[in-house]
């Protein structure tokens, strides 16, 4: 039952992430793009993976499962602001 509990403010996040790129989308055509362009950064990639590897090891212990999901979301929002804050040419 806690290991169902705890997944439930992943999955809200993750559901609220989608929307808001599916909203986003459809007033501005090409958004999405834009907003997920961190997904072929492999610099940015590199650095999701290190916070998530982390997050996924030090939660593990205190929350199970439930460190996976969190670790997944705190992996896609630290490549995101690191791809956004890398310098462009």
């Amino acid at each position: 039952m806690a290991a169902e509990a705890s997944l439930l403010a992943p999955a809200i996040v993750i559901a609220v992430l989608v929307i808001r790129t599916a909203l986003g989308e459809l007033r501005h055509p090409g958004s999405a793009r834009e907003e997920w362009a961190f997904a072929t950064d492999r610099k940015a990639a590199a650095a999701g993976a290190t916070a998530a590897a982390a997050i996924n090891v030090l939660g593990w212990g205190q929350i199970g499962v439930a460190a996976v999901a969190w670790a997944l979301i705190v992996g896609v929002l630290t490549a995101q602001l690191f791809h956004r804050a890398a310098p462009r040419p």
